[in-house]
């Protein structure tokens, strides 16, 4: 299966690992890692994570991830970093 990240979960992403790099570049390395290792096993397990109350919408967590299933692709909608707001959905 493949992977999809929205542009709002690459840039979720990216600032994640923007403001930890500024703090801790090797933790923000090793956090990134985590997050894309965590999110690539879903192209062979796309259904791990319980569903949300969401039709279709699944919740990865490491903290929370909220990704779709469509097809034989696997959409990373948003990558929430704990110290933010919760997810709304599109």
């Amino acid at each position: 299966m493949r992977l999809r990240y929205t542009l709002r979960a690459q840039t979720d992403l990216d600032a994640i690992f923007n403001y930890l790099d500024r703090r801790a570049p090797a933790a923000a390395r090793a956090v990134k890692e985590v997050i894309e290792r965590r999110i690539s096993r879903l192209a062979e397990f796309p259904f791990m994570a319980p569903a949300t109350d969401e039709p279709g919408i699944y919740e990865l967590t490491i903290v929370r991830y909220p990704y779709k299933v469509h097809g034989e692709e696997v959409g990373i909608m948003h990558i929430r970093d704990a110290r933010r707001r919760l997810w709304e959905g599109e």
